[in-house]
Parts: C-alpha cells; structure tokens; sequence
C-alpha cells in the first residue's frame, strides 16, 4: 500500500514493520498491547494500511510470536551451531541466554509477558513449541556431555527453569543482579553449576 503525507511520498509499510511493532508492543506491555490502532499510532500508519497486509488481531499475534519465535529461538540455536562445537556448545548457549537477559534489551521479557496468555489458543502452541524446541536442544547438548537421555532432560529443565527465573528476576528486580564484570562472573558461576 502507497503512503504519503504532508511531507511527500512515504515507504510503504511491510508485514514485517507491523510484526516488528507488534512485537515490541508484547514485549513492553504484554499481549493486550497487540492492539491495531496504538500500534498504527507508532507507526504513523492507519488502520488500512494494517488491513492491507493483515486480516485482523489475531494475525497480527501470530506474526509478532513467528518473529519472536525465529530471533529468539531459531536464530539463538543457528548462532550458537555456527559458533562453537564439542563441550563449547553447551557453554555458549548457557552464557548466551544467561547474559542476554540483562545486557540486551528487551530479551527474556517476551518469555515473561506471554506467560500470563499460555492458555491463549494462538499462544499455547507457540509457548509449547518453543519451549520444546529449546529443551530438545539442551537436552542433546547434555547428551553429547555424556549423560543419558533421562538425566539429559532433566539437567535440561533445571537449565530452562534457570533461564525462565533468571529473566523474572532481571525484569522485576534488576538491582538484585550484580553489574559489570561481576555480572559475568556471576554467570560464569550459573553455567558452571549447570554443567555436568
């Protein structure tokens, strides 16, 4: 769809520039933000535009959790498969996650914000997909560390429990979380304890 304003020809917004939106709205003020017209608001757009790629909310939910679910599970595994190999894996994961939630903006908090929506039917699946994905992946990292499948998923729930309060924790009471080098290695000592 062609946009202008006042000041002459305008891009034309993309699905992608909705669902970039719609995702920061999650992220900041929970599902009940993924809402078209304050979206269309920050975006400078109006309601047409949003209909010309989309059919309604709940379309633009399930492109905002895609998103989601591509940056911040797909791309962290990708990154983490290019990045190390052998017992690194494992390690860069961890430290990845772990420090991610307090040194890059907004990450842990889409996890928290969906919580409360888990039994939404667009939601559960995503949730329950996700989730899986990330456990299946840990759980194959402690394989290859050598322990057997059943110990394996166990470690890996404990790592994903860490994770998920480790997120609470950066986003409700951030003052509790060490800074600077000692954040690190505060880290350094949560994967360590994660580690078989």
């Amino acid at each position: 769809m062609d946009m202008t304003s006042a000041k002459g020809p305008r891009t034309p917004l993309t699905a992608d520039d909705w669902s970039s939106a719609a995702l920061t709205a999650l992220e900041r003020n929970g599902l009940p933000a993924v809402a078209v017209e304050p979206i269309a608001k920050t975006l400078g757009a109006t309601k047409g535009s949003f209909y010309w790629h989309f059919s309604g909310r709940d379309d633009l939910i399930t492109a905002a959790l895609a998103r989601w679910e591509r940056r911040d599970t797909d791309g962290v595994i990708a990154a983490v498969d290019r990045g190390a190999d052998g017992a690194d894996r494992l390690r860069v994961l961890l430290r990845l996650v772990l420090g991610a939630v307090v040194q890059t903006p907004g990450a842990g908090s889409i996890e928290l914000a969906l919580q409360p929506h888990a039994d939404h039917p667009i939601v559960a699946p995503v949730l329950a997909r996700v989730t899986e994905r990330r456990m299946s992946t840990l759980e194959s990292l402690y394989v290859e560390q050598g322990l057997s499948k059943a110990r394996a998923r166990d470690r890996a729930l404990l790592a994903y429990a860490a994770y998920l309060g480790h997120a609470q924790l950066a986003h409700a009471t951030p003052d509790r979380l060490p800074t600077g080098k000692a954040f690190t290695a505060y880290v350094d000592r949560i994967v360590e304890t994660l580690m078989p």
